[in-house]
């Protein structure tokens, strides 16, 4: 098939990148059948168009890419979103709203062509439940996840794989028990999402709840009255703050 593509963004360049990658794509192709350099002016192509697939950017003046997204979701009939973007903040919030990728500027060829297969299935897949395709046995609900960009390459790690999150500069290291991680993200922002999921134990670190095992004195060279956490399945110690320690506490008695 080829997808019929709505191309937005304020930049004029971008856009133009944009139309000359599609150029060399193939399998599936893409038509740009138009362009827009805010949401509103997308919206109103969305509305007045038949469009497969948006290439769509976060900043924009006016109506931004979140909420021409968000107004997508209750249309039967919308176009597969991928969102692109010199920013990867939102990429948890894009994949809850449905988008089929999140790609970082600048764009590769190949990562865009990643894009507009899944684009491609995305559709097909949708197409043949509306046209009356036997229905497939009720999945469980898709896991919760975190999308991790790295080398431009995109992949969704499970939240339930996640043993803590600790901000380090500007960017939070994201651990799992085989792996540590690199995210452009925000602490506050999993700890508002997921408090169910994720404990605040220091003003840089959350941990998961399940994964807490025991709570010791730990004396890091600075601070000898200092307290960790131990966690299953990494050797690492994470460091609670005097002002955490009692909320840690209370989580450890309930788990008794």
């Amino acid at each position: 098939m080829t997808l019929k593509t709505l191309i937005v963004d304020d930049e004029a360049l971008a856009r133009s990148r944009l139309r000359t990658l599609l150029r060399d794509c193939a399998s599936p192709a893409a038509e740009v059948v138009a362009e827009a350099s805010q949401g509103a002016e997308a919206q109103q192509h969305l509305a007045t168009m038949a469009i497969d697939l948006v290439l769509l950017d976060v900043h924009m003046p006016g109506v931004d890419g979140i909420e021409v997204a968000r107004a997508l979701r209750s249309r039967a009939d919308a176009p597969a979103v991928v969102f692109v973007t010199a920013h990867a903040t939102h990429a948890v919030t894009a994949f809850e709203l449905d988008a089929v990728d999140y790609l970082t500027k600048p764009v590769r060829a190949e990562r865009l062509q990643q894009a507009l297969q899944k684009a491609e299935r995305f559709l097909k897949e949708r197409r043949a439940l509306q046209a009356g395709a036997p229905a497939a046995p009720v999945a469980p609900t898709a896991p919760e996840t975190v999308l991790i960009q790295d080398r431009g390459r995109a992949e969704r790690v499970p939240l339930s794989e996640v043993l803590y999150l600790k901000s380090e500069f500007k960017y939070l290291t994201v651990r799992t028990a085989t792996r540590s991680h690199i995210l452009d993200g925000s602490l506050n922002e999993f700890e508002e999402r997921y408090p169910h999921r994720f404990l605040r134990v220091h003003r840089n670190a959350l941990v998961a709840r399940s994964a807490i095992r025991a709570l010791e004195k730990y004396d890091d060279g600075e601070d000898a009255e200092g307290w960790a956490l131990r966690l299953d399945a990494i050797p690492e110690p994470v460091a609670v703050s005097r002002r955490q320690l009692a909320a840690v506490r209370e989580v450890l008695k309930e788990a008794r």
